[in-house]
């Protein structure tokens, strides 16, 4: 037996134990669906961390930590009898078979864009299948607390599969532009009031199918450019102490020079 072969049904034992009335753990008992959902938002974050930071050896843990969320779900509807994880792992296959026809049906070799039309359509058709055959909800899956940048690259890709999309990102670039002389134009009227925070919203929205359209995912994107601020921030910081300034006695114009000279470093 391999060593995952006999891992696995240590995992589910010792989650079990930890969940048994009697003996188990007085924290695990307390838990249910809703009540572990942060802890499983906060462990897929922290699988993002690893890979960004490259730190495989730490990835090894944290996807550890994330399964385990998956593994408490599947006890906690073991025991209302809802579905246990041998289901979970059956309904996983069946998915993963059925969503790659390209594989597992034949042999025919599709472009990317063709298997990424292919992915939409199965999911239409599984969207249409738990609806009894009536047209499906057009966002139906798509899940309401996604943040931001995630759930916008969603809706473009649903309605990028019904054909309503640019051929490319110029287009995309295209409407970001015009979007920009909409903000402009909304803050010279009243930078404080709704119509300006609409349209910023639509220029965030045009922006998320720009990075769609270079294959970037735009929430990866964000995180990159956030650390990279604070990076050089930092830097700013050093470079002001370094005159004899801080951050809290230097002017915006110190502190704009700072910026552009450690820009002009990197």
């Amino acid at each position: 037996m391999s060593k995952s072969a006999s891992a696995l049904p240590e995992l589910l034992a010792i989650m079990a134990k930890l969940r048994d009335p009697q003996n188990g753990c007085p924290w695990d008992l307390k838990q249910d669906f809703k009540s572990i959902m942060p802890h499983t938002l906060e462990e897929a974050y922290e699988v993002a961390d690893c890979i960004e930071r490259g730190d495989f050896t730490e990835l090894k843990t944290e996807l550890g930590d994330l399964l385990f969320q998956v593994i408490f779900y599947a006890q906690l509807a073991s025991e209302q009898k809802l579905f246990d994880f041998e289901d979970v792992i059956s309904t996983l296959n069946d998915k993963l078979v059925r969503r790659h026809p390209h594989v597992f049906a034949s042999n025919s070799e599709l472009s990317d864009q063709q298997v990424a039309h292919q992915w939409q359509a199965i999911k239409a058709l599984e969207r249409a299948t738990k609806n009894s055959g009536n047209p499906p909800a057009l966002w139906q899956d798509i899940p309401a607390n996604l943040p931001g940048l995630s759930k916008a690259k969603k809706i473009q890709q649903r309605v990028s599969g019904l054909g309503f999309d640019w051929p490319s990102y110029h287009g995309a670039l295209d409407k970001v532009v015009e979007e920009v002389d909409e903000v402009k134009e909304a803050l010279e009227v009243d930078p404080f009031s709704e119509h300006s925070a609409e349209e910023v919203g639509d220029l965030l929205f045009a922006t998320v199918n720009v990075a769609r359209h270079i294959k970037r995912d735009p929430e990866q994107l964000l995180r990159s450019a956030n650390d990279k601020f604070s990076a050089r921030f930092e830097k700013v910081q050093a470079y002001l102490q370094a005159r004899g300034q801080s951050l809290d006695t230097a002017t915006l114009d110190e502190m704009d020079a700072a910026w552009e000279a450690i820009k002009k470093q990197a």
